[in-house]
C-alpha cells in the first residue's frame, strides 16, 4: 500500500477538486461541526440522498469531579455500503479515478481539502500522502466502487468535506506526559537498557509547553515531574481544566516473545490513534475485548479525532521522516476514552528498535517532536 503514497499525492495536482456542500456550525474553537454527531448516512445506489444536516447537540458540564454529560440518543451504527460514485455525487466532491490496477486496484477521491488514496480489499488508506485506516476494506460490487457507511461516515466526510482546521482564541489544551513514577511504560525501557519511557515523554512535553504558549494556548501538563498518575485521573485533570484539546505523548515497544524472550527489534515508525467509532472494529487491540457497539464519551468527537490526528501525524512525519506507520483507531486507551473533547495518543516512534532508540535518547530528536506537535496546532 505504501507504494501508491507518492502516486496520491502527485495525483493531487492533476485533479480538479470541487468543495463539499456541508456548511459547519459555529464554535468557540472554530472546529468543523465540534460535538456534533451526524446521523447515518443512507445512500442508495440508484438514488443519491443530500448530505445529513450537523447540529451541536451535546451539552458539556464542566466540573473539578468526573466528566459529565447530558444523555443523549446515539444513532444506530451505520451498515450500510454505498457506490462511491453515488456519495461522491451526493457530497459534490471530486468522483472517484483509477490509479492503478496493479499489484492492487487503486483509486483516488479528492476535494478542495486534498485526495485520498484507497485500494480494493485494503483497510490502508492515505489522505494527503498520510496513511490511514479504514474500518472496512472497500470492495467491487457489480462493477462499481462500494465503501461501508460508517466509513463515509467517519473518515471520508470529515476529510473531505470538512473546513480547514482552525483553532480560536482562549484555548486550552492539556499534555499528556505518557506513564510515570512506578508506572516506566509500556513495556519498560529501551532495548540499551537506557532511561525509561516515562523519562523521555516528561521531557517531550516540557519542551512542547513553551513552544504552545508562545502560539497562544494556555497548558497544563497532567505531570510535571516523575509521579505515578492513573488514567482516569488524567482524564479529570483535563475536564478541570476545561480543555479543549487532549494529546497524550508515548514511545512506542513491540512486545515481548513468550518463546524466544526477545523483542522484534526491526518494527519502526510513528502511530498516532484516536478512538474507534462506534460500530467499527479497532486497528489495535493489545488483546482486549473490542465490542464493536461500545458508545464512548469521546466518540461525540470521531472528526474532530481523526482530522486533529492526520495534523499532528503528518507535522511528525515532515518534521523527523520517519517510517509512516499511520492514523490508527483504537477502544483500549483508557486516557481517551473518557475524554469529553478531541483527544489524541501520539506515538513517537519505537524504544525496542535500536536505531529509534538512539534517536529518542538524543535531545535534538525530542526537540523535532516537540516543535512539530506545536507547529501542527498553529
Amino acid at each position: 500500500m505504501r507504494v501508491f503514497k507518492t502516486a496520491g499525492t502527485i495525483f493531487c495536482a492533476l485533479i480538479f477538486l470541487a468543495g463539499c456542500s456541508t456548511a459547519p456550525p459555529q464554535s468557540s474553537l472554530d472546529w468543523s461541526d465540534a460535538n456534533a454527531v451526524a446521523k447515518p448516512v443512507v445512500v442508495q445506489t440508484n438514488k443519491p440522498v443530500a448530505p445529513p444536516v450537523h447540529t451541536n447537540s451535546t451539552v458539556a458540564i464542566h466540573t473539578n469531579l468526573l466528566p459529565l454529560i447530558v444523555p443523549k440518543i446515539q444513532p444506530a451504527p451505520v451498515i450500510t455500503w454505498t457506490a462511491l460514485n453515488d456519495w461522491a455525487a451526493a457530497y459534490k466532491t471530486g468522483m472517484p479515478h483509477l490509479l492503478s490496477k496493479t499489484p492492487v486496484t487503486t483509486f483516488a477521491i479528492g476535494s478542495a481539502n486534498g485526495v485520498m488514496v484507497l485500494s480494493i480489499g485494503s483497510l490502508e488508506a492515505t489522505w494527503n500522502g498520510t496513511e490511514i485506516n479504514l474500518g472496512f476494506a472497500p470492495q467491487f460490487i457489480d462493477g462499481e466502487i462500494f465503501l461501508n457507511g460508517l466509513d463515509l461516515q467517519k473518515n471520508l466526510e470529515p476529510l473531505l468535506c470538512a473546513p480547514p482546521l482552525k483553532f480560536g482564541t482562549n484555548r486550552v489544551i492539556v499534555i499528556d506526559p505518557g506513564h510515570g513514577g512506578s508506572n516506566h511504560g509500556t513495556y519498560a525501557r529501551n532495548v540499551q537498557d537506557g532511561p525509561f519511557e516515562k523519562e523521555f515523554t516528561l521531557d517531550w512535553a516540557l519542551r512542547l509547553k513553551p513552544l504552545l504558549e508562545a502560539e497562544g494556548w494556555k497548558v497544563f501538563l497532567t505531570r510535571t515531574n516523575d509521579v505515578y498518575v492513573t488514567n482516569s485521573d488524567r482524564v479529570v485533570f483535563a475536564e478541570a481544566h476545561h480543555a479543549d484539546v487532549f494529546i497524550s505523548l508515548h514511545f512506542n515497544s513491540t512486545e515481548l516473545d513468550i518463546k524466544t524472550g526477545k523483542r522484534n527489534e526491526k518494527t519502526s515508525g510513528l502511530q498516532t490513534y484516536c478512538i474507534t467509532p462506534t460500530g467499527m472494529p479497532s486497528t489495535l487491540t493489545r488483546g482486549f475485548a473490542d465490542d464493536w457497539s461500545e458508545n464512548l464519551p469521546n466518540n461525540n468527537f470521531d472528526a474532530q479525532n481523526l482530522r486533529l490526528a492526520v495534523r499532528v501525524h503528518s507535522a511528525l512525519l515532515r518534521a523527523v521522516g520517519m517510517d509512516d506507520r499511520g492514523v490508527r483507531r483504537s477502544r483500549f486507551d483508557t486516557v481517551l476514552r473518557g475524554q469529553n473533547r478531541p483527544a489524541i495518543l501520539v506515538e513517537g516512534g519505537y524504544l525496542s528498535n535500536p536505531a529509534e532508540a538512539k534517536l529518542i535518547e538524543s535531545a535534538d530528536y525530542r526537540r523535532k517532536l516537540a516543535e512539530a506537535v506545536a507547529n501542527a496546532l498553529k
